[in-house]
């Protein structure tokens, strides 16, 4: 966020150093070039400490990077919690199909008689 006001704080300098030159009579690319001399030198000598906050949460920034340190929120350790109890119930699943035996009735009756449309049924 330092950088982001830093930067507000440039642009708004430039800004009111454009203002300056039109009142002033600048009319052409002059104008331009001016308010961005201008806007730089104000905001080297009145941007310092902006400057100094965003340099550091730049070289924060880079660290934690570099670190791999990232900070964890609550959201991450949940999705996390819920990959890894998923994927211990797929695991489970999976050796509870394998040791499962088939189920077949023992005569091979099963279910023929009924696919043929008929009813077991006798009057």
């Amino acid at each position: 966020m330092p950088l982001v006001m830093y930067t507000v704080w440039r642009i708004l300098l430039f800004v009111a150093a454009l203002g300056a030159g039109y009142v002033l009579g600048l009319r052409s690319w002059l104008l331009v070039l001016v308010a961005a001399v201008v806007a730089f030198a104000v905001s080297y000598l009145a941007l310092a400490g902006p400057r100094e906050a965003a340099a550091v949460w730049l070289a924060e920034k880079e660290q934690r990077r570099k670190d791999g340190s990232a900070k964890h929120d609550v959201d991450t350790d949940f999705e996390d919690a819920v990959m890894d109890r998923e994927s211990a119930e797929s695991a489970e699943s999976a050796e509870s199909a394998e040791s499962a035996e088939p189920t077949e009735p023992a005569d091979g009756a099963g279910s023929a008689g009924t696919a043929a449309g008929g009813s077991e049924r006798r009057a």
